[in-house]
């Protein structure tokens, strides 16, 4: 009996679980309602794209005639604190000499003005930049400027290292991630920007699109098994929950979602956008991956529990799969906490050169929004571990005597 219960706990828990009609049936029913839900959402939802370039036409990324040329360094001058002081002068200090290398002067050399922090990060010649020209006038010719370091090699060569670790790794399954991510970087690009460009709800465009993203992404990396179905609907739970809580804090603390420059652009162009809703969005959006990570976790977890102890109760594999989630939330927390604190650590400089207390400081936009999304985001990532280990005791089979 030993060995066969070792051989038992080692095999696929996907092969010892065998789920019963009914709650088969039950589940997959409700996911069957939300899947053509969300289709549905997306046809009603979808933006038109007449009105998308409507609203991009007009508005102008820079001044009419204006190019932006690559260039190449071809010298590197020294960093100076005070351009116009001893030795310094706009010609031989805090600049780039850079040949320009596409358009209509191409191969002409010229000085261009830098800040001492690009300088620093480490160009050399050879480097390719981003120019910006502008056109000659009748009294003045054709001017550039620096308008940013060409990185699409090295990102491309980085994106590349990434899926190659990836695939190495996970193998097949981390191939199909790679898939999932790139149909979720399709959704947010094609469906949810030009959705919230035209003023459509930011709360139902991230219920839709967090649906979308979910159904494919789990069923695509994870396969089509009960178990899988278990997490998903555990994750759908949480992405509600995050975006009532979501729409519920932002409308507490009285965020206006505008409080930085990108706010304040689109403020001056796209009148008919709903700031808070795009705070609520994206609220619902950052929390998704994390989601994705405790349910899957949690429902192979109830699995692995009943296949490796069948005469388990659904109260003691509810207990189990809870203590195993309780550690995983403690940890999570932990991630969520971090990412947010990465991404706005100039923020977090910033309070720290003012040297004021932090709490007098929460009223500001920019430290609100992330105290808000952080916290949003943690409440529906903690509340969905007892959904989804409850959804996957209840789909499991009862228990029965372990050498059955």
């Amino acid at each position: 009996m030993g060995h066969g219960h070792s051989h038992r706990a080692h095999r696929h828990a996907d092969e010892d679980v065998e789920v019963a009609r009914l709650p088969r049936t039950v589940l997959l029913a409700v996911l069957g309602l939300l899947a053509a839900t969300t289709v549905a959402g997306l046809v009603w939802l979808w933006p038109d794209a007449g009105r998308v370039d409507d609203v991009s036409s007009s508005v102008e990324f820079a001044a009419p005639g204006v190019t932006f040329p690559e260039g190449v360094v071809h010298t590197v001058y020294p960093v100076c604190a005070d351009p116009a002081g001893p030795g310094g002068g706009v010609g031989d200090c805090n600049v780039l000499g850079v040949e320009v290398a596409s358009g209509p002067d191409a191969g002409a050399r010229t000085k261009v003005q830098v800040s001492p922090q690009v300088l620093g990060s480490g160009l050399e010649p050879g480097d390719r930049v981003r120019l910006l020209a502008t056109p000659a006038a009748d009294d003045r010719p054709a001017a550039y400027s620096y308008f940013g370091t060409e990185r699409s090699t090295s990102l491309a060569w980085l994106l590349g290292v990434f899926a190659v670790v990836v695939v190495a790794v996970a193998r097949w399954r981390g191939a199909f991630a790679l898939v999932g991510l790139a149909f979720s970087g399709l959704v947010i690009w094609q469906f949810v920007l030009p959705a919230l460009l035209l003023g459509t709800s930011g709360l139902l465009v991230g219920l839709v699109a967090s649906a979308a993203i979910m159904f494919v992404v789990l069923y695509t990396t994870h396969g089509f098994s009960m178990r899988t179905s278990a997490a998903l609907a555990g994750t759908l739970a949480g992405v509600v929950i995050t975006a009532l809580i979501g729409l519920l804090a932002v409308g507490r603390t009285h965020l206006t979602g505008a409080g930085d420059e990108s706010g304040s652009v689109l403020s001056s162009f796209v009148g008919d956008l709903d700031f808070q809703g795009l705070l609520t969005c994206a609220i619902v959006i950052a929390g998704l991956g994390v989601l994705n990570d405790v349910t899957i976790t949690q429902a192979s977890a109830v699995w692995e529990l009943r296949g490796a102890g069948p005469e388990l109760t659904r109260a003691q594999l509810f207990t189990s799969g809870m203590r195993i989630g309780r550690d995983h939330i403690a940890s999570t927390i932990y991630t969520i906490v971090f990412a947010y604190a990465g991404t706005a650590l100039t923020v977090l400089l910033v309070i720290q050169l003012y040297d004021q207390p932090l709490l007098d400081l929460l009223v500001t936009e920019d430290i609100g929004q992330e105290v808000v999304r952080a916290l949003a985001s943690s409440i529906g990532l903690v509340l969905a571990v007892p959904l989804t280990t409850a959804i996957a005791t209840m789909t499991v089979p009862g228990p029965r005597p372990a050498n059955d």
